[in-house]
């Protein structure tokens, strides 16, 4: 998996095998966990449950990791997706922000960038 962090506009971008993001959503769920990471700015990803609400999202940039926090309803909505990011077929990527109301990312949150493991745009429609 790789973990890239633009630290100017506060944004991580994750990149990883079908397997990998199957195994960060698992983390996710659980609520508990780290995972290490071999590319990138950042070298891990650690989850802690808690009582919320919402989830959130930080880097900790002494420690070189990915902090998720957060109650069970958030984790897992942010689980599924990373799993539906695992399955794409098509490619494509997921643009995770936060927003005033957004029913589950905590204010404060950085953006995330998850890609598919096929990468880029999603295949729809491209002709060969």
């Amino acid at each position: 998996m790789k973990l890239s962090w633009d630290s100017r506009c506060d944004e991580v971008d994750i990149a990883g095998t079908a397997e990998e993001l199957t195994a960060l959503a698992a983390v996710v769920t659980a609520g508990e966990g780290h995972l290490a990471v071999e590319d990138g700015e950042l070298a891990g990803i650690e989850t802690v449950g808690t009582d919320g609400p919402g989830v959130m999202i930080r880097v900790d940039a002494a420690r070189r990791v990915l902090a998720i926090s957060g109650d069970a309803d958030g984790r897992e909505v942010l689980a599924e997706g990373l799993r539906d990011m695992a399955s794409a077929d098509d490619g494509g990527h997921w643009h995770i922000d936060h927003y005033p109301g957004h029913a589950w990312l905590a204010e404060g949150s950085v953006a995330l960038v998850v890609n598919s493991p096929l990468g880029g745009m999603p295949l729809r429609g491209k002709r060969s």
